[in-house]
């Protein structure tokens, strides 16, 4: 009889939290609700209890080397890299601007160039996008322009001019900020960066990095969309060219052919480590400071140089057209490089008077740097919590802090529910080497397979599940921790286990909310504690 009803409590968890388990397992109920098994009948009831909400001061500054602006770890060890491009204002947060820095090398130590006399053609600069998964959008796949395909009679490939018909696919990317009309142009600028980017310097690795730039290597209007052009040779269908889907740069060929091609054998192109600090890499950036932010795939951009040389063929000598594609892979150092202008904003007079005993009215969260959420359950909780074990036999069934968006501040109109995404974590006992708050465990409830937290829609708020977090606090003392709260989601490997609580999205997750806080008690939708708990019926 018991353990039927163990079962059928183990059941009744499930129904309540509308849990996703992460292991293929049904846990059962800890020792904390053991009293619910030993009679036929129980009753529950949901009761509010205050904590403190209160925002954090992240100084506008995240850890964003390539070491974190990873997405996914696939089965071969390699990384899926997002980085982020763009800029935007508005008047609770401010002014964000993400720029991207990263190193290239050449694809061959001491490259020959195929032969002597090399004259550079052209320079493309392709920024591509990570495939959309169900998790994440970074196109609007449904969006597809593709007004069929054109034909040239005289497209040039080698040397010669043939007949090609050309099909071009164009999908808008996906925005967070202005949208639509003239906001979806944007000028991007590429240039060159001359400071050594060091990977193994703290001073590297961090979005507020500074870095000296020289010439401008070209510029292009982004008009907010992506394209995939595919070109097939009208005489026989064969393909002549496949341009994955990307937006594509032209860059100063006169540079390349200076600094490149002109250091043919030379110390410069001998090797990895020297060419990096003779062209130390290339930052892209936004020019203007109010549009949007986009997402695209760092690791699969491409940097490709078309050139001729002198080719001698039984003492004829023509000059044939290939190319060299840089590496900006992972070998290479990359930068989140992140900017913000906080001046008159709301965000900026909330984190001045921001009180960690008290509380704040509201809560401000950002990526990229921004602002984090932290969570204290005051010991005043706790010890009515204990309470009702120790004196009512209540068992907790479920625990929850409830966070309602904030309506009267917060509309908001630059991402939709389902693109924001968020963390939750308890806080070490002692803080990082740039003094923030980190984390090195997840909470007990996700270790247990618990779903992290729930969405409600009208009205909107999100409830975290801390059900065992706060248990393992009343049964067995456990450390009543800070929790931090984050945008951004868990980076997963290929099987869909997370790698550690260090790894997050949060580098490069483009969103921002606004919560009502804890300080004004009279706020029905303040943030508090909901805890569902069942004593015996009498």
């Amino acid at each position: 009889m018991t353990h039927t009803l163990k079962r059928t409590f183990a059941v009744l968890l499930l129904a309540i939290f509308g849990s996703t388990i992460l292991y293929n397992c049904e846990p059962d109920p800890d020792s904390l609700g053991e009293q619910l098994f030993n009679q036929d009948a129980a009753q529950g009831k949901e009761t509010p209890y205050e904590l403190i909400a209160y925002n954090i001061d992240n100084h506008d500054s995240i850890r964003s080397d390539a070491s974190r602006l990873i997405n996914l770890l696939n089965t071969q060890g390699t990384s899926t890299s997002i980085g982020v491009l763009g800029a935007f204002t508005e008047n609770k947060f401010g002014m964000q601007k993400a720029s991207y820095l990263t190193q290239l090398r050449m694809p061959t130590d001491n490259f020959d160039f195929n032969g002597p006399n090399a004259k550079v053609d052209s320079v493309v600069l392709v920024l591509r996008m990570p495939a959309n998964t169900a998790d994440d959008t970074y196109y609007l796949a449904d969006s597809l322009k593709a007004p069929g395909a054109y034909d040239n009679n005289d497209f040039l490939i080698g040397n010669e001019k043939v007949p090609v018909s050309i099909e071009k696919k164009t999908y808008p990317v996906r925005k967070y900020g202005k949208i639509g009309g003239s906001s979806n142009s944007m000028k991007i600028n590429v240039h060159e960066i001359t400071t050594f980017i060091d990977p193994s310097s703290k001073t590297f690795m961090r979005s507020n990095v500074s870095v000296n730039t020289g010439a401008l290597l070209g510029s292009a209007v982004f008009d907010g969309n992506v394209s995939s052009v595919t070109v097939t040779k009208k005489s026989d269908n064969s393909n002549v060219f496949t341009g994955n889907l990307g937006f594509r740069m032209q860059l100063d060929k006169d540079f390349f052919q200076t600094r490149i091609i002109d250091k043919k054998g030379k110390p410069e192109l001998q090797d990895a480590a020297n060419f990096i600090r003779y062209f130390k890499g290339i930052k892209i950036s936004a020019d203007e400071t109010d549009k949007y932010l986009f997402q695209f795939s760092a690791n699969d951009m491409e940097l490709i140089m078309y050139y001729k040389y002198d080719k001698t063929d039984n003492g004829v000598v023509t000059r044939p057209q290939t190319s060299l594609a840089f590496n900006l892979g992972a070998a290479n150092a990359h930068i989140g490089q992140y900017e913000y202008n906080r001046t008159g904003s709301e965000v900026a007079e909330a984190l001045k008077i921001s009180s960690a005993d008290n509380g704040d009215s509201k809560l401000y969260v950002q990526g990229m740097g921004g602002p984090s959420i932290g969570i204290k359950i005051p010991e005043s909780t706790i010890n009515a919590l204990k309470d009702l074990y120790q004196k009512d036999k209540a068992g907790i069934v479920s625990a929850k802090i409830r966070l309602y968006v904030d309506p009267e501040t917060w509309s908001n109109k630059h991402s939709v529910a389902g693109d924001r995404k968020f963390t939750i974590l308890p806080a070490d006992d002692k803080k990082g080497v740039d003094g923030e708050l980190v984390s090195s465990v997840f909470t007990p409830d996700l270790l247990a397979g618990f779903t992290m937290y729930y969405y409600n829609k009208s009205p909107e708020y999100y409830d975290f599940v801390v059900t065992k977090t706060v248990k393992d606090i009343v049964e067995t003392a456990a450390a009543n921790k800070t929790l931090l709260i984050n945008p951004g989601s868990f980076v997963k490997n290929s099987s869909g286990s997370l790698l550690g609580p260090k790894y997050t999205t949060r580098a490069f997750d483009m969103n921002r909310t606004i919560f009502t806080g804890s300080l004004d008690k009279t706020n029905a939708n303040r943030a508090q504690l909901r805890v569902t708990y069942a004593t015996k019926k009498n």
